[in-house]
């Protein structure tokens, strides 16, 4: 699919200059508008990296009033948007002023078109550079745990993973399906001393149960295979490295003492051997749900239990997840659109709503298979709720406390202003009108981290 052209949001109120320079900028998808409203929802719709603005709006287009506050409000609303200002050649304080506002760049009228792209192209450029750090700078932060988060609960969890990674303690990760537990565990390997060995994952449900016995120790006899080899248990394939046990809850009793023993001895004998091979690997275990409850009910052993559980990590469902969603879902949707040669550029309003809204019982193994059949399925440029097949009677209510509401509503609106500010404080308090004192205040009120 051939890619669209970048929007350029042109300002400007004549149109005659509008008809000049959307034929002048052809090579960019030119989007027009002739006063603030219309400016304000084109912005919104496109938001377009750059933006040309003429001051000399109405009502008030002789002292450049009405253009200087419109800038304001571009800024607030698309912080990194680059602003080319447009005024006439005896406004150069006027200039200067929108210079300082935070305007990219001024244009002197009479407009030569030529010269005027070559500003236009230089801030495309820019605009693409900052980009992409961004995208460096959001990667860089992730690359060792993969995962976007922004909300406490997962913030916690990730430095948990981040101070425990470097020890030698066995790692318990408790969390619905779908949370991203292996992908944790995987942090946990990719962070410690072992990370230049194996990282051996093992399904404990997924093998029945008279073939997981052969599968995490190996076997050694003529019966087991019909050409009569050997094979290597997944303790082996993971010594000197990481074990993941996921679904550990699923182990048979039999098998967990024998485990118990092996981890109790440092080796373990092949099935069909008598030999014992010696073993050196650090376990990293997951559950779906409360182990300590399958504990109590007898239905895990006590003392492997407390073996691989020396540290616990609660992982918090998406739905607890206060504003990682929609950062979660843009990221997916930057990945399947270059998976699957799409470009589409956006989630409509309603979309976001109703990611917020919905309680994500698959968590974010849902969201994922929602956002990848969206991206191939829609037909516009923008994904709805309708195209995430979300539909109303599934979105939670709102509390009825009107106190919640609001502390609710207050936490999502600093955390999505500081996701769009990409941890700038400071552009993040100007997006939600207030000082910057104030927003740390209310960050440390609610817990939130930048």
């Amino acid at each position: 699919m051939a890619q669209s052209k970048p929007e350029l949001l042109v300002i400007e109120d004549d149109e005659g200059l509008q008809k000049q320079l959307k034929w002048s900028l052809d090579e960019y998808h030119v989007v027009l508008a002739d006063g603030k409203d219309s400016s304000l929802a084109e912005l919104r719709r496109f938001q377009p990296k750059v933006v040309t603005l003429d001051l000399g709006l109405p009502p008030d287009p002789a002292n450049a009033s009405a253009g200087l506050e419109l800038l304001s409000e571009i800024l607030k609303l698309s912080p990194s948007s680059k602003v080319i200002v447009v005024t006439g050649n005896d406004e150069r304080e006027v200039a200067m002023k929108a210079i300082e506002l935070g305007a990219y760049d001024y244009y002197q009228k009479p407009i030569q078109p030529d010269e005027l792209k070559l500003i236009i192209n230089r801030a495309f450029e820019l605009a693409n550079l900052e980009e992409e750090s961004r995208i460096h700078r959001r990667n860089e932060n992730m690359r060792f745990h993969g995962i976007v988060a922004t909300s406490p609960k997962m913030l916690a969890a990730c430095q948990k993973i981040e101070k425990v990674a470097p020890t030698e303690l066995n790692v318990m990760l408790e969390g619905d399906s779908g949370t991203g537990k292996e992908v944790l565990g995987r942090a946990v390997h990719l962070l410690s001393k072992r990370n230049e060995h194996s990282f051996v994952y093992l399904n404990c449900a997924a093998i029945p149960e008279n073939l997981l016995e052969t599968e995490l120790f190996g076997y050694e006899a003529p019966g087991f295979s019909e050409d009569g080899a050997s094979s290597q248990g997944k303790i082996e394939e993971a010594n000197g490295g990481t074990l993941y046990l996921d679904e550990v809850e699923m182990m048979p009793m039999s098998l967990q003492t024998k485990l118990m023993r092996a981890l109790n001895d440092g080796g373990i004998e092949r099935v069909g051997s008598r030999d014992t091979l010696a073993i050196n690997l650090r376990l990293i275990c997951s559950a779906n749900g409360d182990l300590e409850q399958y504990v109590n009910e007898g239905k895990f052993r006590e003392d492997l239990f407390y073996k691989l559980n020396e540290i616990n990590i609660q992982i918090p469902p998406l739905s607890e997840r206060d504003g990682d969603v929609v950062l979660i879902a843009r990221t997916m949707l930057t990945k399947f659109n270059e998976q699957f040669g799409r470009n589409i550029r956006s989630f409509t309003k309603d979309a976001v709503q109703a990611m917020e809204a919905y309680a994500w019982p698959g968590n974010v193994r849902e969201l994922e298979n929602k956002i990848k059949s969206a991206v191939v399925m829609s037909e516009g440029t923008q994904i709805s709720a309708e195209d995430l097949q979300i539909e109303e009677a599934q979105l939670r209510e709102m509390p009825l406390n009107l106190r919640q509401v609001r502390e609710a509503a207050e936490t999502r609106a600093i955390q999505r202003a500081i996701v769009l500010a990409d941890g700038n404080i400071s552009q993040a308090a100007k997006l939600l009108g207030l000082t910057r004192p104030t927003l740390y205040s209310l960050m440390d009120k609610y817990s939130i981290h930048s």
